[in-house]
């Protein structure tokens, strides 16, 4: 029931049809015993700007989640920001503070490795080879050195990307063990796509198979859909694989809690 003492959430992103986070966290909110409604808000880059103040100036607004294009743009207007979401360089959720500031954090990273922890699979000691040096990689390389795994290996088309990212991981996580590479090779125990090779049918794999037969356990962070062409093909070659949507699921529970933690 929406009265007047109900509070307003938002997920921002353009396109926004696809979106199902409110879906999910409306019924957390429920759950919490919040009276707040996420609502999907449909901003262009170029509009921005304006719909943050707007926003701002909302005195029932509580916060929102953040998606494509968004991320990179909304770290530089929070007025504070986590360090995943520094390092990172990316913000997907903002709660507004008690004095109306605007406070974001990057949780895809946090999301992922719940969803990994959900389903039995613990990376701790693990060999792991991240695919993709984006947002969405760069926070799970985040939690994956906070967590403290084995070794990383992050692969991307240039190594100056990855390596930049593991120099500032490793500023703050001096005992991870890492590399970046252009091609990788060799045995590890999870494979985690993190970039969006997978979303059409069309796209080629992330990875070659040479490399998937190398892996114990498959990963996707692409949640539609469910079952890409890396995740078949995995599965063909007897791997254990790992749909993204558990990571949304995780996810969408964090969003909550930290949206509401004014």
């Amino acid at each position: 029931m929406i009265t007047g003492n109900t509070k307003i959430a938002a997920i921002i992103a353009d396109p926004i049809k696809q979106v199902k986070t409110p879906q999910m966290v409306n019924p957390i909110f429920e759950e919490l015993g919040s009276d707040t409604l996420m609502v999907p808000v449909h901003v262009s880059a170029d509009d921005l700007s304006g719909v943050w103040s707007s926003l701002k100036a909302i005195k029932n607004f509580e916060g929102m989640v953040v998606t494509v294009p968004h991320k990179t743009t909304v770290a530089g207007l929070c007025d504070e920001i986590s360090e995943a979401a520094q390092i990172v360089g990316a913000v997907n959720v903002v709660t507004k503070t008690a004095n109306g500031t605007f406070k974001g954090d990057i949780l895809d990273g946090e999301g992922f490795l719940a969803g990994l922890l959900s389903q039995g699979i613990d990376p701790k000691d693990m060999s792991v080879l991240l695919v993709g040096a984006g947002g969405a990689g760069s926070a799970i390389a985040y939690a994956f050195a906070k967590y403290g795994i084995k070794h990383l290996t992050i692969a991307n088309r240039t190594i100056s990307k990855p390596q930049d990212l593991i120099n500032r991981l490793q500023a703050s996580f001096p005992d991870l063990k890492a590399e970046a590479v252009s091609k990788p090779e060799g045995q590890f125990d999870l494979l985690v796509n993190a970039t969006s090779l997978g979303m059409d049918e069309n796209d080629p794999l992330p990875v070659e198979e040479s490399v998937i037969a190398n892996c114990d356990t498959v990963a996707e962070i692409i949640m539609k859909p469910q079952m890409t062409r890396l995740l078949q093909t995995a599965q063909d070659q007897g791997r254990k694989i790992h749909f993204g949507e558990h990571m949304l699921k995780c996810q969408c529970k964090q969003m909550a809690d930290f949206i509401l933690s004014n």
